[in-house]
């Protein structure tokens, strides 16, 4: 079984190079004053597809034989993921197939198509979206791609921590928390992965979207759980019904803390993300960044990085963000 740690994200690094967007780190005077802490965004909502997904997807297909890409790839997403393996497969010429809600966001369900995709929705209250896709793999004979729970996905996601750690030392910074979206795991997991290798321990804060809250209990019961109950929720991109297994290792030593993220705070950060940073960030993308803002009385004059995930997002819901 292929193992994931540090080495593996830096072959990701090498392999991935001219092939992601080295995204900007940003700062702010404005969002440093209004949180009272030094505060750096990873901008991931820059990334190719709009978010960080495209990392670990375009590593995992690189990782695949000719064989398999030929016979196509399939996913279940909420939408950011769909895109990015959609955009992979595009870049490799293979077949695909997104299993996605049927309230996904237009964008999201649109822009998969246009990478030439096919879409499957299914209903979420009827139907399990692993039984969905597990029927096309059987008819179809496709390689799954998981969102998060895949050594590789980890890892092309963890590329994220080796660019903050080049970004932050140019800016002559040591972060004392992470903050970070997290659904399955995976980014997190590759993310802290990597930064703990050059900065050891530090607060690490996974962000869940109100409902949503299977981290907190999977830390708290000391295993990977699965919501039998799914609401809806505007914040999607962090909305996926379980802990990865994989994921869940990884993150276990490192203890992290969850807290959860309300569409209140989700709509705050994508307000600052836009005002102070000049970034359009979907709800799920800008939840971390909401709760930090909420909770930033606990972090005055601390170094703190933020990671945007993603930036897909209708209009109607960018504008609700802005109501009275």
């Amino acid at each position: 079984m292929l193992t994931f740690d540090l080495a593996l994200i830096a072959k990701a690094q090498s392999v991935l190079q001219g092939q992601v967007v080295r995204t900007p780190l940003l700062s702010s005077p404005m969002l440093n004053e209004l949180v009272g802490a030094n505060v750096y965004v990873k901008a991931e909502c820059l990334q190719k597809t709009g978010a960080f997904k495209f990392r670990g997807a375009m590593f995992k297909l690189s990782q695949m034989t000719a064989q398999e890409r030929d016979k196509g790839v399939i996913t279940y997403s909420a939408g950011n993921h769909g895109q990015a393996v959609a955009a992979a497969a595009r870049h490799w010429g293979c077949p695909c197939v997104v299993v996605m809600p049927e309230h996904a966001p237009r964008i999201k369900q649109e822009n998969c198509r246009w990478w030439g995709t096919e879409v499957v929705l299914y209903n979420k209250d009827r139907e399990d979206r692993e039984d969905v896709a597990r029927r096309l793999i059987n008819s179809r004979g496709m390689t799954f791609v998981s969102p998060f729970d895949d050594p590789h996905i980890m890892a092309g996601q963890g590329t994220i921590g080796l660019e903050v750690i080049d970004q932050l030392a140019e800016a002559c910074a040591i972060p004392d928390s992470v903050w970070l979206g997290c659904s399955g795991g995976g980014m997190a997991a590759g993310t802290l992965t990597a930064l703990r290798s050059k900065f050891g321990d530090f607060e690490s804060v996974l962000v869940e979207a109100d409902g949503y809250t299977k981290w907190a209990t999977a830390l708290q019961q000391g295993k990977p759980v699965k919501l039998e109950e799914l609401p809806n929720t505007l914040i999607d991109g962090i909305a996926g019904p379980a802990v990865g297994f994989l994921p869940f290792e990884a993150l276990r030593p490192i203890r992290p803390r969850a807290e959860v993220a309300y569409l209140a705070d989700a709509f705050s950060g994508m307000r600052a993300a836009f005002q102070l940073l000049k970034l359009v960030v979907e709800p799920g993308g800008a939840a971390a960044l909401g709760a930090l803002i909420r909770e930033r009385e606990r972090y005055r004059d601390k170094t703190i990085v933020v990671v945007c995930s993603g930036g897909n997002v209708d209009p109607d819901v960018f504008q609700q963000a802005w109501a009275p």
